[in-house]
């Protein structure tokens, strides 16, 4: 090595701690269940509304809860993961237990229509006390435990905004399904509780993930020129 010149410097990668984050559709998939998901939850609902108009309503709930079963056997004999099938059948199996022993189709919807009050009531306080849900399931779901948006005031208005918005959906399609269940109309309250189920969470899974993204990225330091 001649006198005075200096090996070449090798620029310095430093490891980085955080894993990449999941992709938008990885995200939602995950949620949901894949468009797999999205179909084996709706059907039970939809042979229960189709059953009840050709039938009865006993019938109706022993084939919606007989197919939410049938559902999550297949899925076990396939080995693939049943929390999605599992989550179905508790919910169709209260609204069948409900209805069986009231004797009227509108109550099969009740603990759906109940659950969505109390989870769009919930979302609204949380975001009042700056606590907002919306936040706490990114850390969760998506961060693995991390709650280091807790630090940045911009994420924190963004999460607060974000739950604000889920809220306000979530009450108004359960606000349509109790003035359908009020007006003792079974069968549109089926339909509603189809149209209005995927649709919304879909729409607003996307505004979350686009929105949080976004910011991250713009809340990321620019990296210093070499």
């Amino acid at each position: 090595m001649t006198t005075g010149q200096h090996p070449a410097t090798q620029p310095e990668t430093e490891p980085t701690d955080e894993e990449r984050l999941p992709t938008v559709a990885e995200q939602m998939a995950d949620q949901l269940g894949g468009w797999r998901g999205l179909v084996e939850s709706s059907i039970p609902v939809v042979v229960f509304v189709v059953v009840n108009i050709l039938g009865e309503l006993r019938p109706a709930v022993i084939a919606s809860v007989g197919v939410a079963v049938l559902i999550g056997v297949l899925r076990l004999a396939q080995r693939r993961p049943v929390r999605h099938a599992v989550n179905g059948l508790f919910g169709i199996g209260i609204g069948a237990a409900i209805a069986w022993r009231t004797g009227e189709a509108r109550d099969f919807y009740l603990p759906g229509i109940l659950y969505g009050i109390g989870y769009g009531v919930a979302l609204l306080i949380s975001a009042a006390i700056r606590q907002p849900l919306v936040g706490w399931l990114w850390s969760v779901l998506v961060a693995k435990g991390s709650s280091a948006w807790r630090d940045d005031p911009k994420l924190v208005r963004t999460f607060t905004g974000l739950t604000v918005l889920w809220g306000v959906v979530w009450l108004a399609k359960v606000g349509v399904q109790a003035g359908l269940y009020l007006a003792e109309q079974d069968t549109a309250l089926g339909v509603a509780r189809l149209a209005l189920g995927y649709p919304p969470y879909v729409l607003l899974l996307l505004i979350t993930v686009w929105t949080v993204r976004r910011v991250m990225r713009e809340s990321e330091p620019t990296p210093l020129p070499t």
